[in-house]
């Protein structure tokens, strides 16, 4: 068994993109169906218009009857604000509908995205992921919008009017008709570059997208390397790949419609001609010829516009088979369908059963064959070379992935048993770089309590979990105290600042178990020191997994625990350790990962206990 980095996703087959919106659109059936009548009389005053027409030229050169042609002029007018009012009904109700169902759908989207594991998103761009979120949801509104109600429309234009035109003169029906199968061939043809034209478009507006967004979430990084231009250069020849795919599309789109305008709009040239040959043989009445003329204009108008809708078809393809491959990627953590119950609150016990572990199958494992027991309320370092392993356990505890081997439990449980909100609710983590969201501060602390797990945090809450993480000091001496905005990853908070409203996050979840990636390591003395002690007031009777890079977190901890290359190789006190002249000891005296420090309180175990 395998777990790789990314989500598995299924290519969409039937039915069609596009057909998977149709239950989105099922809410709202009596708005369209209101919109589906108003679009019906509008046709049918398009229809009427060309035998009122043909009255109105009869009556002006056959019968010389001024009254009929007044009576007729102004029957059109009344048609038409009919024709009015019914467009603005249809055009309202589609457009309102299509609002919310595409609304409704980018929610959706997001709600999937924030729920795949880590593993997804090591493997897309942000910025790729927010082009589907916006440009190709985009395509969507936009043709939704429009394409529902022209194809409707274009296709009661297309039949009523070939009725009418049979109706009228049969000879001449053949002669419109006989254009009608080259304009779909042409349509069938430029349809399918089309579809591929604008998928590679769309491909290569993502990756612009998600190479600016990179560039902005590094901004320090490139600035401080001075690197503006090159990122600028690189952006620029992204964009210029986007400017030759679109300008390829480009051609096609105007070459299809030149064709296909060419061969609808010569079918108009034949029939006028023998139209007029008809004329003068006395066999058609002007008003009747005219009459013939704009339904033939209607009906190869229809079968211009529906060849136009089929390649906005086609280009809209690519964007919803993209959106609903996302909505069907298959998480590979996913939540067990009957979960476990937790009791609560957890005791917080924690145990590594012979867990084995690879990000990839192309990859060598990460973890082999660890055991490992965190009792209740019990400190426990783990320490050991880069790459070694350690972050990997950490991560696997919240079960951002899942084993590959052996099995993880909390409080006797396989954690995979249990559901997100139950295990992740009683796991509380601290990160060397805390994640801190461009709101206020107190958005930011009660961030830590989400709505399933009961009522937001009330003000005396958040100010006691500040306290608790000795941040209130700091945050009372801003201008505007807890609604203070930190900008976007807390860049207004200095490094200790941001590491104490971390703190503060999980002082507010209260969970039984911490998981510290060590948050001192990149701080100036004094952050240290107020950081050391939340830690040492946080892990208070907590079971904690400490990945530990600095002495002092070593010596505060009842057990060590030494990594090297996915396994466990020693385990007991800091002096045990020591004395064994092991793995830790050679990292201790050489100055690896650790650094000496003067020595610090006993384990914190022993202060729960007092």
């Amino acid at each position: 068994m395998t777990a790789p980095a990314g989500e598995r996703s299924r290519r969409l087959r039937s039915p069609k993109p596009l057909g998977r919106l149709l239950p989105r659109l099922a809410p709202y059936r009596g708005q369209l169906a209101v919109a589906a009548v108003c679009l019906v009389i509008a046709a049918g005053v398009g229809l009427a218009f060309p035998q009122i027409v043909r009255e109105l030229l009869d009556a002006a050169f056959q019968r010389h009857d001024r009254a009929l042609l007044d009576r007729v002029a102004l029957g059109l007018l009344v048609l038409f604000a009919l024709q009015g009012v019914m467009n603005f009904v249809q055009v309202y109700l589609l457009t309102s509908t299509t609002e919310r169902v595409i609304a409704t759908l980018r929610e959706d989207v997001f709600a999937h995205l924030v729920r795949l594991s880590p593993g997804f998103f090591t493997e897309r761009r942000t910025g790729e992921l927010t082009s589907r979120l916006s440009a190709d949801l985009a395509i969507l509104q936009s043709l939704l919008s429009t394409w529902i109600s022209e194809i409707s429309r274009q296709s009661l234009l297309l039949v009523g009017g070939l009725v009418m035109l049979s109706l009228t003169h049969a000879r001449l029906t053949v002669t419109t008709l006989a254009v009608t199968p080259v304009v779909v061939g042409a349509a069938l043809v430029f349809g399918r570059r089309l579809k591929r034209a604008s998928t590679g478009v769309q491909d290569r507006v993502a990756e612009a997208m998600g190479h600016a967004d990179e560039a902005f979430a590094q901004i320090r990084t490139v600035q401080s390397f001075h690197r503006e231009a090159e990122e600028t250069r690189r952006y620029g020849a992204q964009l210029a790949g986007v400017v030759v795919a679109a300008v390829a599309r480009a051609k096609i789109r105007a070459l299809f419609f030149g064709v296909v305008g060419f061969i609808a709009f010569g079918g108009v040239v034949a029939v006028l001609w023998e139209g007029g040959q008809l004329v003068l043989d006395g066999a058609l009445t002007p008003g009747a010829l005219v009459s013939f003329l704009l339904y033939a204009i209607t009906v190869a108008a229809a079968v211009g516009s529906l060849a136009s809708l089929f390649g906005s078809y086609q280009e809209a393809l690519g964007a919803a088979t993209r959106v609903f491959e996302l909505l069907e990627t298959q998480p590979t953590v996913a939540e067990a369908e009957h979960p476990a119950p937790l009791a609560r609150p957890a005791r917080g016990e924690v145990a590594l059963e012979d867990v084995c572990f690879r990000y990839a199958p192309e990859l060598p494992d990460a973890l082999s064959h660890v055991n490992l027991d965190i009792a209740s309320g019990e400190v426990v370092a783990l320490v050991g070379p880069s790459g070694a392993g350690k972050t990997t356990i950490a991560s696997l505890l919240p079960r951002f992935w899942d084993v590959t081997g052996g099995r993880v439990t909390l409080d006797g449980i396989d954690i995979r048993e249990l559901s997100f909100n139950d295990l992740r609710g009683a796991i509380g983590i601290v990160p060397q770089e805390p994640a801190l969201f461009s709101g206020t501060i107190r958005e930011n602390i009660a961030y830590a309590r989400p709505a399933e797990l009961g009522p937001a945090p009330m003000e005396a809450e958040v100010v006691a979990a500040a306290r608790a993480a000795h941040a209130l000091e700091f945050i009372e001496r801003l201008p505007d105290g807890f609604d203070t905005r930190v900008g976007e990853r807390g860049v207004k908070l200095s490094g200790g600042q941001r590491q104490r409203l971390a703190i503060a996050r999980v002082f507010l979840k209260n969970p039984a178990v911490v998981v510290l990636d060590e948050a001192t390591s990149s701080l100036d003395t004094e952050s240290e020191r107020a950081v050391e002690a939340a830690m040492e007031d946080l892990l208070r009777g907590r079971s904690t997994l400490i990945i530990a890079h600095r002495l002092s977190t070593v010596r505060r901890a009842d057990r060590v625990v030494v990594l090297d290359r996915g396994r466990i190789v020693e385990h007991g006190t800091h002096d045990e350790l020591l004395d064994r002249n092991g793995l830790f000891a050679r990292l201790y005296r050489a100055g690896g990962e650790f650094q000496y420090e003067p020595p610090v309180s006993e384990p914190l175990t022993a202060l729960a206990r007092d």
